[in-house]
């Protein structure tokens, strides 16, 4: 039987990035509800994230009742994937521990991830991580939730690296509003939109750093907002931007124009998806030795190059060939990849 390219390729050591490309935000009960819908209806799994807004769509005094209803959103029927997180205050908020509390007792068991905001520093960071697992081990949950983290401070920043490498995170994202006003004017209005953000110094280099230290430790960076949400050319081409010019594995969607452009944005086109499938059938055939496709050479680190494109196209809904399928993404490949 041929070697899958998880058994070929990869060792135990290896994380998989197998997050979907797009984290859709909503924290008004209506844009809830249709972001859940949207996920249900779009294909048979889901494309996109769905991530309920605790920090910024509950009124001031209203944490609990709207973390019971998001509760309730998520461990309802309309979680049809598995594939929805909550957006939780900051952990210096006053109703963190209690709607925490709330989360895990009414949901924890639908729960894909949280996010946490305004992390401030390393430390802040690992407290609310040992807090989230104690919470996970007191309600019997198998294991702690996975966490997400905004980093949107000086002081995250200055320390992403060591951030990124704590175990129980899965994904940075970068927090580009407040990350923007925390330099008090310095950096101006259009460091926060369409082209701006990918040009202005600052910026650019904040969001350079969280791309390097995700892909350090083995963790998925996540690009933030765009704004303009009318327009899908805008969108489309910062998410381009994203993944082809600063490496971004995911990107926020605030609106629903915005999902399907971030999607496409972030899928490989046809001609890398042949590439890709024409070099991995071969060096499969030649059990993973040195081959050549179009006279250039291809081993072991072009194949891993190709495969990660290739899952890319699978997690991002685009149409493969019956024999990408059956050789790479049938029951074998789903059993190699539990091993490891």
């Amino acid at each position: 039987m041929p070697i899958h390219p998880l058994q070929a390729l990869f060792g135990a050591h290896e994380r998989r990035h197998g997050l979907p490309v797009c984290d859709h935000y909503a924290g008004v009960e209506p844009r809830m509800r249709k972001a859940l819908a949207l996920q249900a209806e779009m294909a048979d799994r889901a494309l996109f994230d769905v991530t309920l807004d605790l920090e910024d769509g509950a009124a001031l005094g209203g944490e609990l009742e709207h973390a019971a209803l998001v509760a309730e959103l998520v461990s309802g029927a309309g979680n049809r994937f598995g594939r929805v997180g909550v957006r939780v205050h900051p952990l210096q908020h006053p109703r963190f521990a209690d709607v925490l509390q709330l989360l895990l007792e009414r949901a924890g068991h639908r729960l894909a991830y949280l996010m946490l905001p305004k992390v401030a520093d390393t430390a802040e960071l690992q407290a609310a991580l040992a807090t989230i697992a104690r919470g996970c081990t007191a309600r019997g949950l198998a294991r702690p939730l996975p966490v997400h983290a905004l980093i949107e401070t000086h002081g995250a920043l200055r320390e992403v690296a060591a951030i990124a490498a704590l175990p129980g995170i899965e994904s940075l994202s970068f927090g580009l509003m407040d990350f923007v006003a925390a330099h008090h004017g310095a950096i101006p209005a259009t460091g926060m939109a369409g082209s701006g953000q990918f040009t202005h110094p600052l910026v650019l280099r904040a969001k350079l750093e969280i791309a390097a230290a995700c892909h350090a430790a083995g963790k998925v960076p996540s690009h933030c907002v765009v704004t303009e949400f009318k327009d899908p050319n805008v969108v489309a081409e910062a998410a381009r931007r994203a993944a082809r010019e600063l490496g971004y594995l995911r990107m926020w969607s605030i609106h629903p124009n915005q999902l399907q452009p971030i999607i496409d944005a972030f899928s490989p086109d046809a001609a890398e998806i042949d590439t890709a499938l024409d070099i991995l059938l071969a060096a499969q055939a030649a059990d993973w030795a040195p081959t050549a496709h179009h006279g250039v050479l291809q081993d072991r680190a072009s194949y891993r190059y190709h495969w990660h494109l290739l899952e890319r196209a699978e997690r991002t809904g685009q149409p493969l060939p019956a024999q990408a399928r059956v050789r790479f993404f049938a029951m074998a490949g789903e059993e190699a990849a539990e091993r490891l």
